[in-house]
């Protein structure tokens, strides 16, 4: 994958839910592409695991326990950056698979909590180092359930609607400011945690999501468009790019090998 070199003034890229999955992957593959790596998330040992292999590997990367639902913490962090190139803002999840009518409302709250309100922290806090840098970009990480709804995902698409909306309103409100705004909207992706998180940790669930599928995709797949996506040039602005694995055509339709 051919990508352009980040400038000096834009290299630091931030990423947030850097423990795991879709965001452990990003930071890998920024890295790889010559930016200084950020790797926030709550679980310290995981990104000071994952700092210790980038550094190891020749690149720089630094980590900072973080949750980002927690306004003061937020600002805190940002306070330490004159300028920053690269926001990815991948922290979220999805918890349950309720109806509406029996959804626990707490579940629905930390789902908008870490996917709308945790954007909209970051967002702000790094909003004006993104702009000294000159050449910002700011990536949400949304979901197709932010296009579409299904059975049992209220709670979950709600919250990725809102995220949807969270960049596309902001890619108007700063149209002329040397930042650009892109939302990755990934479909079906097999991660170590996703689907155990969001059904409480029972396997057999979780498995089923990816049953007879045969090639969902991956984090390093998802990782990659984002990194694909935040490395065109600066005029180009990838406003939003939607990835599923060729098995799925919409949130409601799969095929599955027998």
């Amino acid at each position: 994958m051919a990508t352009a070199a980040p400038s000096a003034a834009s290299r630091i890229a931030v990423v947030t839910g850097a423990s795991s999955g879709i965001g452990a992957a990003t930071a890998r593959q920024l890295a790889e592409a010559g930016y200084r790596v950020v790797l926030t998330a709550r679980r310290k040992d995981r990104i000071e695991a994952l700092a210790e292999e980038l550094t190891r590997a020749g690149h720089s990367a630094v980590a900072y326990q973080l949750d980002v639902t927690d306004r003061a913490a937020v600002d805190e962090f940002a306070g330490a950056f004159k300028t920053v190139g690269v926001l990815v803002n991948n922290a979220g999840g999805a918890l349950g698979a309720d109806p509406v009518a029996t959804g626990d409302p707490a579940d629905w709250r930390t789902m908008y909590e870490t996917n709308v309100l945790g954007t909209l922290n970051l967002t702000q806090a790094l909003l004006p180092k993104l702009d000294a840098s000159g050449d910002g970009v700011v990536v949400v990480v949304s979901s197709t359930a932010g296009h579409g709804t299904y059975e049992g995902g209220g709670g979950y698409v709600a919250a990725k609607h809102g995220a949807h909306v969270l960049a596309e309103t902001l890619r108007l409100e700063i149209v002329g400011r040397p930042v650009r705004v892109v939302e990755i909207a990934p479909g079906m992706v097999r991660t170590d945690e996703f689907a155990l998180t969001r059904f409480g940790g029972d396997e057999e669930k979780a498995a089923k999501v990816y049953e007879g599928v045969a090639e969902p995709l991956s984090a390093d797949d998802v990782a990659e468009t984002i990194t694909w996506a935040v490395t065109r040039p600066s005029h180009v602005n990838v406003d939003l790019l939607v990835v599923r694995p060729r098995a799925q055509a919409s949130n409601t339709k799969v095929h599955r090998e027998q």
